[in-house]
């Protein structure tokens, strides 16, 4: 008899993460979607309050800060999340990779603040799915045809 492998995609936004123990229950539900046989991609966005923070970090520096600035400096909190799910995931014993968008072939328009997904090169996600890797993709972000976030 074939096992039939879904390819799962779970996203987990911030109050959802925003605790040690709410990203450990969200990490408890992909591994049970990944001992039922699947293979999983997680998206997540950055902690909590995290982006109203850098928000308003960026406002107390600058009265106009510049769109380009602002995406790169808010796609830290999601790539903060990506890596603590990762190891999470790798202290209950699933092997885990985090990415960020760009590692993970998001390519973006260059509307900053407003990009829109244009196209997903899967390669790399694919690439650690078949080497038994839970997947976990920094949301919010992506990269343009310039290479910027």
């Amino acid at each position: 008899m074939e096992v039939i492998r879904m390819l799962i995609v779970q996203k987990y936004g911030g109050s959802s993460l925003s605790t040690p123990e709410r990203i450990r229950a969200a990490a408890h539900r992909v591994a049970q979607s990944i001992r039922a046989g699947n293979q999983v991609i997680v998206v997540v966005s950055a902690q909590g309050d995290t982006t109203d923070q850098l928000v308003s970090t960026a406002a107390a520096i600058s009265s106009a800060p510049s769109p380009r600035e602002m995406d790169g400096y808010l796609a830290a909190g999601e790539q903060m999340s990506a890596a603590l799910m990762a190891m999470t995931l790798k202290d209950l014993g699933q092997e885990a990779i985090s990415l960020t968008g760009w590692q993970a072939g998001l390519l973006t328009d260059g509307d900053h603040g407003y990009a829109r997904i244009l196209a997903l090169g899967n390669d790399r996600i694919r690439k650690e799915l078949d080497m038994g890797k839970t997947v976990i993709v920094a949301g919010f972000q992506g990269m343009d045809a310039q290479g910027n976030i």
